[in-house]
């Protein structure tokens, strides 16, 4: 990596049809051809962080907002989807670029960050101060709140979490096609 990676973000009005596209390649790239269309609408309608190195795209991320449930408390989540990095560039400071946008703009707007954890990037959120729902999860869905308990969520608390959340109390997500979490 020749520069360090310059990061922006943006609401996904702002792309314009070129930049969606070239985003879209990007990510279906960055997971091996495995970024199907629910994905890649999850990502959508929130705001893009995006990092580029020398000018090429390098990293993305999106902050979309969901109503998560625990206990008593109807959570405003900046949940965060689409986390990716170009091959050639893992493990060079991209994605905790992206990573520290994602923060503080989970951390400035809403009362809990989550994500839904691969094993390659569970390292990188703990280190980051992530850390895993202890509670069992669910999912509301057409036909009740049903568990979901193959899943890991990693959840960030904001200066705007409630008092009193407990983290091993139960977390619902709320409705969507495709992946839950």
């Amino acid at each position: 990596m020749s520069s360090l990676p310059t990061v922006r973000s943006l609401p996904t009005a702002d792309l314009d049809r070129t930049e969606r596209a070239a985003l879209r390649r990007f990510l279906d790239a960055a997971y091996g051809g495995r970024f199907g269309e629910e994905s890649w609408a999850h990502a959508l309608g929130g705001v893009h962080v995006l990092a580029t190195v020398d000018g090429e795209l390098a990293g993305h991320a999106a902050v979309v907002q969901r109503q998560l449930v625990a206990g008593p408390h109807t959570l405003r989540t900046g949940f965060v989807e689409a986390v990716a990095t170009a091959p050639a560039l893992r493990r060079r400071g991209v994605g905790s670029a992206v990573m520290a946008e994602v923060e503080r703009l989970v951390t400035g707007g809403h009362e809990l960050g989550a994500l839904s954890a691969s094993e390659d990037g569970r390292g990188l959120y703990a280190a980051r101060g992530w850390v895993p729902w202890a509670g069992p999860l669910a999912a509301l869905t057409p036909d009740g709140v049903v568990p979901t308990p193959d899943e890991e969520v990693f959840v960030l608390p904001t200066p705007a979490t409630p008092a009193g959340l407990d983290p091993a109390s139960r977390l619902v997500c709320d409705w969507r096609r495709g992946e839950l979490w």
